[in-house]
C-alpha cells in the first residue's frame, strides 16, 4: 500500500507552519523512545547486577541487545517508511516499547531481558527513528539541518533525563516498579504523538517536500562508507552513555546522584545538537559532523582523570556539546547523500551500523571493566574508534570534492 503525500498550492507549500508540528512530535517521540533504549538502561546496571549477582558485561549486553534490535529493526522500519504511512509505523511501535517495558518489571531471567529489549528495539526503536527522522527531513525545502537537529535534541534530552529520572525511581520503588512506571509513562505519551506525524504536502504537479535529487557519489560508495563512519563515532558514543553513571559511582560512591552529570552532559548535547544542526546549514553537513566528532574525540579520555563529582559536574557538558552534534552530523548527511525517494531506508540502513556501534561500545565497556577493574581501557577504545571514524569521513569529504571539481569543469 503506498501513500500519496496531501497536495497543495505552491504558496501553501513555501511556508507549511504544521512542519513545526512534526518537528516537535518527532522530538518528543524520540526523547521518550530513544531515551530510554539507547541508555536508558544504564541506571538499571548496578541494581540487577546487585540483585541477580549477574557479571556486569552480562547486563550491558541487555542494552546491546535492544540496540542491535534497533538496528535490525530500522532498516526493516525503514522500508515500510518508503511505502506506508510513518504515523501507523510509529504507532506500532509506541504499543511495542510500551508493553516491553510492562513485561520488564516481572522478568526473572537474563534471557527475557534479552528477549525482550530485542524485541523492543527492532519494533519499537526501529519504527521510532529512522521513519521519524526521514519525515522530519522530508517537511523541509530549506533549513534541514537545524529541523533535524532540533528533532534529535528531544533525543538529547530525553537520553538525559530517563536514566536520571529511573535513577530516583529505582532508590524509592525498586528496578521492578520503575520498569512499570517507564512503560506506563510510554503508553501514555507515545501513541498520542504518533497519531500527530503526517507526510510532508506537494505542490500540484510537483515534488514532495525535500525530495531535491541528490548525489554525486553512488550510493554503492555512500552506504558502506557511512556506515563504517558511524560504527565508529556511535561505538566511541556509547561509552559514556552507558557507562559513565557506574563510573562516577565508582569514583564517587555516589548513588542516584551518579546519574546528575549524564543528565547535565545531555541537555548541553540539546544545545550542541541544535547548533550542529545551524551549521551544517553553513558549512555543509560533513564538515559539521567531523567537527563534533573531533570535539568528542578528544575530550573522551578526560572522564577516566576526574576524581570527584564537582569534577564530573564541570567536565561532562563540556564534552557533551560536541558529542551531541554527532548525531546531528550523521542525520543531515545521510540526508543530503541520498535520494528522497528511499531516504526512510537508506537512513535505516546506516542507523543498522550506528546502533551496532552503540552496542559494541556499551559491551566492550562492560567486558574490559570485568577484565581490568577499571574504566581506562574502555574509555580509550572509544577514543580510537573516533580517530576511525574521522578518517573515513575525511575520505569521503575528498572524494565528494574531487567529483564536484570534476563535474563543474565539465560544464
Amino acid at each position: 500500500m503506498s501513500v500519496q503525500p496531501m497536495r497543495q498550492t505552491p504558496e501553501q507549500v513555501t511556508e507549511p507552519r504544521y512542519r513545526w508540528v512534526i518537528v516537535s512530535a518527532a522530538a518528543l517521540l524520540l526523547g521518550i523512545a530513544m531515551g530510554t533504549l539507547v541508555n536508558g538502561l544504564s541506571s538499571f546496571l548496578v541494581p540487577l547486577e546487585n540483585y541477580f549477582e549477574w557479571e556486569r558485561a552480562d547486563v550491558a549486553a541487555i542494552n546491546s541487545l535492544g540496540l542491535i534490535g534497533i538496528a535490525l529493526g530500522g532498516i526493516v522500519m525503514g522500508f515500510l517508511a518508503d511505502r506506508i504511512a510513518t504515523r501507523i509505523i510509529c504507532l506500532i511501535g509506541a504499543v511495542t516499547l510500551s508493553a516491553v517495558l510492562l513485561l520488564a518489571a516481572q522478568a526473572t531471567a537474563l534471557w527475557q531481558f534479552y528477549l525482550l529489549f530485542f524485541l523492543g528495539g527492532a519494533i519499537g526503536g526501529g519504527a521510532l527513528f529512522a521513519p521519524v527522522i526521514a519525515l522530519v527531513g522530508g517537511w523541509f525545502r530549506t533549513g534541514a539541518g537545524l529541523a533535524i537537529g532540533v528533532a534529535s535534541a528531544g533525543q538529547g534530552l530525553g537520553q538525559g533525563m530517563v536514566p536520571f529520572v529511573s535513577g530516583h525511581l529505582i532508590e524509592a520503588y525498586g528496578w521492578q516498579s520503575a520498569f512499570g512506571l517507564l512503560g506506563l509513562f510510554s503508553a501514555l505519551t507515545l501513541v498520542p504523538l504518533a497519531m500527530l506525524l503526517r507526510a510532508p504536502p506537494v505542490a500540484a504537479g510537483g515534488p514532495a517536500m525535500g525530495s531535491e535529487d541528490a548525489p554525486l557519489l553512488s550510493p554503492r560508495i555512500v552506504l558502506p562508507a557511512l556506515s563504517l563512519a558511524v560504527l565508529g563515532c556511535c561505538t566511541g558514543m556509547a561509552v559514556p552513555l552507558m557507562h559513565l553513571v557506574p563510573l562516577v559511582q565508582g569514583v564517587t560512591g555516589a548513588t542516584a546522584e551518579a546519574g546528575g552529570p549524564l543528565l547535565i552532559m545531555l541537555v548541553a548535547a540539546i544545545f550542541g545538537r541544535v547548533f550542529f544542526g545551524k551549521l551544517s546549514d553553513i558549512i555543509g553537513p560533513i564538515r559539521a559532523w567531523m567537527a563534533a566528532t573531533a570535539w568528542q574525540t578528544v575530550f573522551m579520555l578526560g572522564f577516566v582523570m576526574l576524581g570527584s563529582m564537582t569534577a564530573f559536574w564541570i567536565y561532562a557538558p563540556i564534552y557533551g556539546f560536541g558529542y551531541g552534534g554527532v548525531m546531528t552530523g550523521v542525520l543531515v548527511t545521510v540526508r543530503m547523500l541520498t535520494p528522497a525517494a528511499r531516504r526512510a531506508s537508506a537512513t535505516g540502513f546506516v542507523l543498522a551500523f550506528a546502533w551496532m556501534g552503540h552496542a559494541l561500545g556499551g559491551w566492550q565497556g562492560g567486558l574490559l571493566f570485568d577484565l581490568t577493574g577499571a574504566y581506562y581501557w574502555t574509555y580509550t577504545n572509544a577514543a580510537i574508534a573516533g580517530l576511525i571514524n574521522l578518517i573515513v569521513m575525511g575520505s569521503i569529504y575528498m572524494t565528494l570534492k574531487r567529483r564536484r571539481l570534476a563535474v563543474a569543469s565539465a560544464a
